[in-house]
């Protein structure tokens, strides 16, 4: 057993190329290193997978309720699990040829077939348009019957998913989409992510290939957030160099702001040479109000003595 599998309760374990990461226990088990195959027992039955890595944080908890990995894949279950892979594409076709034929076509769209390892499972990964529930009862009893040894399920996934099984450019302009390329589990995005980083609100400047918003507004998200703590906002006043003015824009990467300064002015400034309007009126107003540090006389700051001192 060598050091790394007796130091590391937990291994990151990786079903599809691309896919989420889930984090089994090791147990007892000897000899497992990064990219070993090992079979584990999931919600879905057994299923084969690789290791990824072994987590250093011993407060990582597996999603699947802490199982541990069973046991390595042997050398003859890994020759048949890529044997069962090469007819992923042929069940594919014929489950997409049998949904039409029974009318489901433009209703569902079959975008995968996935056996499982040693062939016992088939599913198919399909998609709708709509929200709406679609009975696939009479295409899965079709599809039993095609495939008798193994047993057929169908799983519904959503548009990113989808988008992330086919592939293909991406809405930017790259050879291959991010979510088919890195991304192994997608973050919730929303709106504020591209107005706080001042990207057009135009749903083509914004929408990736799934019709969804694009995983990238993610990226840079915190980054601007931190940036722009320090930054006036937008139609705040602000005094600089060259006079009191209004923030027309924000640049949170480059740590500065636009400011209209009157008379159709406009200058570009870098927030150490900013001070907000609003203190400095308030430091202002005090410095010219009564003395509020000394009392009973000797004051020596400057201020007017309150009264009755």
């Amino acid at each position: 057993m060598t050091d790394r599998v007796r130091t590391h309760r937990f291994a990151g374990v990786r079903f599809q190329e691309g896919a989420k990461v889930y984090f089994f226990s090791m147990g007892a088990l000897p000899d497992v290193n990064v990219g070993d195959y090992v079979i584990v027992s999931t919600n879905r039955g057994r299923e084969m997978g690789r290791v990824t890595h072994f987590p250093d944080d011993p407060g990582v908890r597996s999603e699947e309720g802490s199982k541990p990995i069973e046991r390595a894949a042997t050398p003859t279950e890994i020759v048949e699990a890529r044997m069962w892979q090469r007819r992923e594409l042929e069940a594919m076709i014929e489950c997409r040829a049998k949904a039409a034929e029974i009318g489901l076509k433009g209703v569902v769209k079959i975008v995968r077939a996935e056996y499982a390892y040693d062939g016992s499972r088939l599913v198919f990964l399909y998609s709708t348009d709509g929200d709406e529930k679609v009975d696939l009862g009479e295409l899965r009893k079709a599809m039993q019957a095609m495939y008798p040894a193994s047993r057929v399920d169908a799983r519904q996934i959503g548009p990113r998913d989808v988008a992330k099984i086919l592939g293909g450019m991406g809405a930017c302009g790259l050879e291959e989409r991010c979510c088919s390329m890195f991304l192994s589990e997608f973050s919730p995005i929303s709106i504020k992510m591209a107005k706080a980083q001042g990207i057009s609100l135009n749903p083509q400047e914004i929408t990736g290939m799934c019709g969804r918003l694009r995983c990238c507004l993610v990226y840079e998200y915190e980054q601007y957030v931190e940036a722009r703590k320090t930054l006036p906002k937008k139609n705040k006043r602000v005094v600089t160099p060259m006079g009191e003015g209004k923030v027309l824009e924000v640049f949170p990467l480059k740590q500065a702001v636009l400011v209209e300064l009157g008379e159709g002015k406009r200058a570009e400034f870098l927030k150490h040479e900013l001070q907000p309007f609003d203190e400095l009126k308030a430091l202002q107003t005090k410095a010219q109000g009564p003395c509020d540090r000394h009392e009973n006389g000797g004051c020596d700051c400057g201020k007017a003595p309150r009264q009755g001192e």
